[in-house]
């Protein structure tokens, strides 16, 4: 797969393609990830890539043309684009299984207070990661990047993600590790047993439990 972030802000992307999980999949060639500042394609002889909006306002509105022209350069037939914006559908597990199919993503990343709506037909998805407003989409890439790139083939064992929450719509059950016995909280004697139904089933009703008391609009869902 391929991923391609588009941003005013590439220094904000250091740490995250330099470490941990997603450090090990670049080298390991499971995913390329591309930051590509859009300012570079600006025409403005000052490399400007907003203005004010018509009509009157506040904040800033980035302008289409450098936008249009960045994915111009890097646009192919397997290109699937994305805008990051708090009025798009929120992103879920879900979502990031289907992404995973694509071989090339584009995610738009935007700033001050917005995009000029031109710059939307431009872009087949629109994702939100939350009912909220960040001071750009840079944050957001970075969350929805990490939630695909860990379901693609090998980057974590399988048996990792289809047990995480949300997968089939519940949360995760409880994990224990060593000491069995820490400040009076014990780990439940089941997990000691190594009767592997019974852990399974116990898990189950956990997730079940877990997810009535903290999410129960995803029960519904099932």
């Amino acid at each position: 797969m391929k991923i391609d972030i588009l941003t005013l802000f590439p220094a904000m992307f250091d740490g995250f393609l330099t470490e941990s999980i997603i450090k090990r999949a670049i080298h390991n060639k499971q995913v390329e990830i591309n930051i590509i500042n859009f300012r570079d394609y600006s025409l403005d002889p000052h490399k400007k890539v907003d203005d004010y909006s018509y009509g009157g306002g506040a904040g800033m509105v980035l302008m289409p043309q450098p936008i249009f022209d960045c994915l111009d350069a890097i646009k192919t037939d397997d290109s699937y684009v994305i805008l990051l914006s708090p009025q798009g559908i929120t992103h879920t597990e879900q979502m990031a299984y289907t992404l995973t199919k694509k071989k090339h993503l584009i995610f738009i990343c935007g700033h001050y207070e917005g995009f000029d709506e031109r710059i939307r037909s431009c872009a087949d998805l629109e994702l939100s990661i939350g009912d909220y407003v960040l001071t750009g989409g840079e944050l957001a890439s970075m969350v929805i990047t990490d939630s695909i790139v860990r379901l693609l083939d090998g980057v974590i064992t399988t048996e990792s993600h289809i047990k995480d929450s949300f997968h089939n719509n519940l949360l995760d059950y409880p994990v224990y590790t060593k000491p069995v016995e820490f400040r009076g909280m014990k780990v439940p004697e089941v997990l000691l047993s190594g009767h592997h139904k019974k852990i399974e089933e116990w898990r189950y009703q956990e997730q079940i439990k877990r997810t009535k008391e903290r999410r129960p609009d995803l029960l519904e869902k099932r």
